[in-house]
């Protein structure tokens, strides 16, 4: 088996920061009047700036699949002949432009300088950006290819936009009173953003530069237990189960609001921390690893609301992770689903502060029905 290596990665993040004053501006104005929640829900989630893939006023100016092939030629400078030497496509989203043809073939068409290679599309959440790099990973390590790449990416905004809402349907004096009710559909359009990322893998690290060993990937979906949290497409009846949009008439996917993005809130808060960092404790235990020996931790979490929850957690279960050792820029890209461990990635990758030797643990959970990705990186 060969060894894996994340030798470059590049981001791809559309027009300019949206600051927090300016989000209505891009997403429109519900009801025509400014939101009741909007600068509770920012307060507690910590995000001051993020991208849209939209004009002020809500024109698109990008779609997901061309934002995601301008991550992967950023990877290459724009460099036509290097472009031909990816052999793999892997490209992970929970907002494709369409459900078909898929994402991955999708984005191959904005790349014609790359030859016929094979392409697979991870569908999922958050957790399909790491699927992605697993594919890559597998591929690589069997020999099967030699040059791979990876993406996570979401075009989210244009979901947000004031057409696609009804009435608000929390009050501000709930959310006061119990932060999880801002886990809904209002709660969703100040927190998700636009954007794309992109991981070069290969079997030989770096000749010059630090590359990030792959050591193992884990994952492990929760869905045999618990129901359905974070949905679209779809709506959820009285006994969990989710009817899909196939299943509704052109008034009921209306009157139901079926293709905008829902999360159940309750169930958000009883599962998502407790079932993936006990997880955890599991995989560091069979993989005969401990958290004293890292050196940077990159959780992708939606709101900074977790943090605290998280550093309970993990000291509950043994496993004390210093804040120091934190990294994470959700304060400044906002929450980008499946791209948001690569833009993190990427930053610290590039920040200047990485050493050979240090260990790096990724930690994306999916609350869509609860997965979860666990990786351990070797910077070399």
């Amino acid at each position: 088996m060969k060894e894996v290596y994340i030798n470059k990665a590049a981001v791809f993040l559309p027009n300019e920061v949206v600051e927090n004053n300016e989000m209505e501006e891009y997403l429109g104005y519900v009801n025509g009047k400014p939101s009741r929640s909007k600068a509770i829900v920012l307060r507690r989630n910590g995000i001051k700036k993020r991208y849209y893939a939209l004009k002020k006023g809500g024109k698109s100016t990008h779609t997901n699949a061309e934002m995601t092939a301008l991550a992967v030629k950023n990877l290459f400078n724009n460099d036509e002949a290097a472009l031909k030497t990816i052999d793999l496509l892997c490209c992970g989203t929970s907002t494709p432009d369409q459900t078909m043809p898929s994402h991955g073939v999708m984005v191959h068409g904005y790349l014609p300088e790359t030859r016929n290679i094979e392409v697979v599309s991870p569908s999922g959440v958050c957790c399909s950006g790491m699927h992605a790099l697993k594919y890559a990973y597998m591929s690589i390590k069997i020999g099967d290819k030699k040059r791979a790449i990876s993406t996570g990416s979401e075009r989210i905004a244009s979901m947000m936009t004031r057409d696609k809402f009804d009435e608000e349907i929390l009050f501000a004096e709930k959310i006061e009173e119990n932060p999880y009710l801002a886990f809904s559909k209002d709660f969703l359009r100040w927190m998700l953003s636009d954007g794309a990322g992109a991981f070069l893998v290969e079997s030989e690290k770096n000749k010059s530069g630090l590359s990030l060993r792959v050591d193992w990937i884990e994952g492990c979906s929760y869905a045999n237990e618990v129901e359905a949290c974070m949905y679209a497409a779809a709506d959820k009846n009285d006994s969990g189960e989710l009817i899909s949009y196939k299943d509704y008439d052109a008034k009921g996917l209306i009157n139901a609001s079926v293709m905008s993005i829902k999360q159940d809130v309750k169930l958000l808060s009883k599962n998502i921390l407790r079932l993936g960092f006990d997880h955890l404790q599991r995989i560091l235990k069979e993989k005969n690893k401990n958290v004293d020996e890292l050196s940077y931790f990159l959780p992708h979490i939606s709101s900074f609301f977790f943090e605290k929850p998280i550093e309970e957690i993990l000291k509950e279960n043994g496993m004390e992770i210093p804040k120091e050792k934190w990294f994470t820029n959700l304060a400044t890209k906002g929450n980008v689903g499946a791209g948001s461990i690569y833009l993190m990635v990427e930053e610290l990758m590039n920040s200047g502060t990485l050493k050979k030797g240090d260990q790096i643990l990724l930690a994306v959970p999916e609350s869509a029905r609860f997965s979860y990705v666990f990786t351990w990186l070797t910077v070399c």
